[in-house]
């Protein structure tokens, strides 16, 4: 079930009604949201609610021994359980054929075959995410930077929390846990403003990303050589717009339901394009995923402790498995290891000061911004063939343009909305949510009849297949 699709806008509202009428009892409270998430993931394919259950299963029970055991060595063997049980999994359903792609090409050389091996699973949607949500739970517990969660029922509604189980935020315990032993602070300007951050996701994906994808992205993409260098660069700042609009529409429609529920979700996405180096992007872009990367991932492996040759490798290692974690395909890995090199020059690069010229932060705001912009290129294509194509393309300094002029126009509405002035922009959201509920109403109802129309056969969301 996707958010731009009829069957969730008459999903969410049927939950909220039925949660708001019992949200006030603890234990009902919970099944429903339980029942809930079961609901909307099991939509997608029903046979999968078994991995998600396994998983929420292995970490709750793995959590009570861990709490109740003193032993380090036996700690860690139970976190090593649940780090083997987990990504193994992720491995088995995201990275195993990719594996043995690139045996066979191996094997071949020797005469050998080893396709069959590889198998026709699909891969769960969501499944990168509630893994790395239930890492955390064990990980910090083995730290003892939480305590364990009693109730089973309130853990299982935390691994499958439906607005964000399919592409995140991804949520730590430590944040999400505590806020369901609480009665929800659900009240009517939270409700109001939950309403604003859904419909303002859903013109970012409806109206600007899928727009852009039909309109240009795609078709220069599919085929490079039909367009001129021109076509090709407007193409590739559609697509980053695309991507940002796509994603974080997402992550607002998603912390928007939550809160509509009474529950605050991380944020995930600050304004990245207005980064002045590529550390400061990362920590724009998808926080819930760096952060996630940066906690248990690079400071696990020593973070900036040791020689810089170490720090070097840490941030490669992070970097390029943070790549892999987006998709099993070189592109991605390569992607990755783009952005480890990026950061390596970015951690010897003098630090910016705040208080600098508007032109000198225009200027690094660009060069940040283009560097960003070659890795997209990488993200976005489909193989080593289609890359060349494309760069070859640009080289060619080639004028003319087969985009449309709406292209144009709904890629600077994108942009305008990102470079828009946060502060603003929730200013105009307040303004919104103080009008009489009769015109609000009306709005509403004009927006959901617009997605209604537009969203029978649109695209899913861009990370539903990480």
């Amino acid at each position: 079930m996707n958010f731009n699709s009829p069957e969730f806008l008459l999903f969410f509202p049927t939950v909220v009604l039925i949660y708001l009428a019992v949200f006030r009892r603890e234990h009902l409270r919970d099944g429903v949201l339980l029942v809930a998430s079961y609901v909307f993931y099991m939509s997608w394919n029903w046979r999968y609610a078994g991995l998600i259950a396994f998983s929420t299963l292995v970490d709750y029970g793995i959590g009570l021994r861990m709490a109740k055991e003193e032993r380090q060595r036996q700690r860690k063997a139970l976190l090593l359980a649940s780090l083997t049980l987990n990504l193994g999994l992720l491995g088995l359903f995201k990275y195993f054929n990719f594996f043995v792609s690139l045996a066979q090409d191996g094997a071949q050389l020797m005469g050998h075959d080893v396709s069959f091996l590889y198998h026709r699973l699909l891969l769960p949607v969501g499944i990168s995410f509630y893994t790395f949500q239930t890492l955390s739970y064990t990980i910090d517990l083995y730290h003892r930077r939480i305590e364990h969660e009693r109730s089973f029922i309130k853990f299982a509604v935390y691994v499958a929390f439906f607005p964000q189980l399919v592409a995140g935020p991804i949520v730590r315990a430590f944040e999400f846990l505590p806020q369901m032993h609480s009665t929800p602070n659900v009240t009517r300007a939270r409700v109001d403003d939950g309403l604003r951050l859904m419909f303002q996701g859903l013109v970012k994906k409806v109206v600007l990303a899928d727009t852009l994808a039909t309109l240009g992205v795609d078709a220069v993409f599919a085929n490079p050589r039909a367009f001129s260098s021109w076509d090709l660069l407007f193409g590739l700042y559609g697509y980053a717009f695309q991507i940002y609009c796509d994603f974080s529409g997402y992550s607002d429609i998603a912390i928007g339901a939550a809160r509509v529920l009474g529950y605050e979700l991380t944020p995930n996405f600050n304004r990245p394009y207005l980064s002045q180096n590529v550390r400061e992007f990362w920590t724009r872009w998808h926080i819930s995923l760096s952060s996630w990367l940066r906690d248990y991932l690079y400071i696990a492996l020593g973070g900036n402790r040791g020689s810089p040759r170490r720090v070097r490798f840490n941030l490669m290692v992070t970097m390029v498995l943070g790549g892999l974690w987006h998709g099993a395909a070189l592109n991605f890995i390569i992607w990755g290891a783009y952005h480890g090199v990026l950061l390596m020059f970015a951690r010897k690069a003098t630090k910016h000061d705040d208080e600098a010229a508007l032109a000198v932060k225009v200027r690094r705001r660009a060069l940040t911004f283009h560097l960003v912009l070659v890795s997209w290129l990488l993200f976005r294509v489909t193989g080593w063939e289609n890359f060349v194509d494309y760069v070859w393309g640009l080289g060619q300094l080639s004028w003319g343009t087969r985009l449309s002029g709406l292209y144009y126009v709904v890629l600077a509405a994108a942009a305008a909305l990102h470079f828009y002035p946060k502060g603003a922009l929730e200013r105009l959201g307040e303004r919104f949510t103080r009008l009489p509920a009769p015109l609000q109403a009306t709005a509403y109802a004009g927006l959901m009849l617009l997605f209604i129309t537009v969203s029978f056969g649109a695209p899913s969301f861009i990370y539903f297949q990480f």
